[in-house]
């Protein structure tokens, strides 16, 4: 078959890695797929613009108490995280300095890897240009107190700031349906069994495009 490039996408702590790593060992796709998860090349690109963002969110930290680098000088993510996602500019300030970059990374694994398969594992991959080059967007999706939960045992954080990241999001699905891309909505919740089942049939509609 000719390679395919997917998008996988879906709101906070819906499964995305997981549904990812089920994908992988898939037979159809594990001999010849890489997966990029877009959270680790944020996390490889943000030392080199932390100048940029030092300066971008001190204000608003100052405002807020908040100080964003420790006693070294590195950005204390958790804490810029309190600021990014405290308003919608904030968090388009952050996506101005970063997504650029990781569209550019994307296109470079893609560009290396011309005979594999790519799965690009990313919450807003609809903001950068490359969401419209995917063959087909698989969006997981998961009830709201499931995710709760999960998001509570993940990462540790307050249920405000849940709260804020999960209304952030509260629209996501209808973002990617405006790209007109192929889109498959798929539930992950119940067993795994289920899941593969789903996924095996979302994947055999994909790679007949």
């Amino acid at each position: 078959m000719a390679r395919k490039i997917i998008g996988l996408t879906g709101k906070m702590a819906a499964g995305k890695n997981y549904v990812t790593d089920t994908l992988l060992q898939m037979d159809i796709l594990k001999d010849n797929t890489i997966a990029v998860d877009a959270d680790v090349l944020v996390h490889k690109i943000v030392p080199n613009f932390m100048p940029k963002i030092i300066e971008t969110f001190t204000p608003e930290a100052e405002k807020m108490g908040i100080k964003i680098t420790d006693e070294n000088g590195n950005i204390k993510r958790r804490e810029l995280a309190k600021i990014v996602f405290s308003s919608e500019e904030n968090l388009k300030k952050q996506e101005a300095i970063i997504h650029p970059e990781v569209e550019r990374e994307l296109k470079k694994i893609i560009a290396e890897n011309p005979n594999s398969n790519i799965i690009v594992n990313a919450t807003v991959l609809y903001k950068i240009p490359l969401a419209k080059e995917c063959d087909a967007i698989i969006f997981i999706d998961c009830p709201t107190f499931v995710r709760l939960v999960r998001a509570k045992k993940r990462d540790g954080l307050s249920f405000g700031q849940i709260y804020k990241r999960f209304l952030s999001q509260k629209k996501l699905f209808t973002k990617y349906q405006k790209l007109n891309s192929d889109i498959y909505r798929v539930m992950n919740f119940g067993s795994k069994s289920k899941l593969e089942r789903t996924l095996a049939k979302v994947l055999k509609q994909i790679i007949s495009i």
